[in-house]
């Protein structure tokens, strides 16, 4: 009843509330975001969803405009602290988290919920091994398991198990947990970034892929 029903209008109430607020901060984050680059305020992302549906989750652009897609080794993402593609306000915005903002849009269009496991890219989909499939059976989060139990200061891999585990044991109490505690990671910006050896794998791993074109 609660993952059918209840946290769908849960989602819909606390997302209509947070709606005034999502406005207000987007009126100041606009302008400056527009001014360092003239570049647009929105970069909407192609992500993959409950089913394996794809949709287009909504974001405040924090990188320069055509920023270069870098890659962690295990295929994930790069995000780290000396991203060179990161605007001045792009850098707060991912320290805040105020980039994730747009996405009760997505929630109130039902793409997403508050919570639950964060959407990947088709080509990490294409990546998942066993059962890390297993977090398309939910709607993907602004928040969720992995955000409040290592963000991205943990390895890709240990996220998709830690989104497993939620998918595994989801239920209204939990979700009240990361609810609560998305706060306190957030304003204390715990794991914003991917571990400083990790950073340097992804950096050697930059660099050789750029020789290899380079050849």
């Amino acid at each position: 009843m609660y993952r059918r029903v209840v946290k769908r209008l849960l989602d819909i109430v606390l997302s209509v509330i947070a709606l005034p607020f999502v406005g207000l901060v987007l009126l100041v984050l606009a302008p400056l975001i527009y001014r360092e680059d003239k570049g647009p305020v929105f970069y909407n992302a192609p992500r993959v969803g409950k089913g394996g549906r794809s949709f287009t989750m909504y974001k405040l652009r924090s990188m320069r405009v055509n920023a270069p897609d870098l890659k962690m080794p295990d295929g994930s993402t790069y995000n780290g602290a000396d991203d060179p593609r990161q605007t001045r306000i792009g850098a707060l915005m991912r320290k805040t988290s105020l980039d994730e903002l747009p996405q009760v849009l997505n929630v109130l269009k039902g793409d997403m919920s508050l919570i639950g496991p964060r959407p990947d890219l088709a080509e990490e989909v294409a990546l998942y091994e066993g059962d890390e499939a297993r977090k398309l059976e939910v709607r993907p989060g602004i928040s969720g398991y992995a955000q409040v139990y290592g963000r991205n200061a943990i390895a890709w891999r240990d996220r998709l198990a830690l989104d497993g585990y939620y998918v595994e044991h989801q239920s209204f109490a939990l979700d009240v947990r990361i609810f609560f505690k998305t706060f306190a990671v957030v304003f204390s910006q715990e794991g914003v970034y991917v571990e400083a050896s990790t950073e340097e794998d992804a950096s050697r791993a930059a660099h050789s892929t750029k020789e290899n074109n380079d050849v």
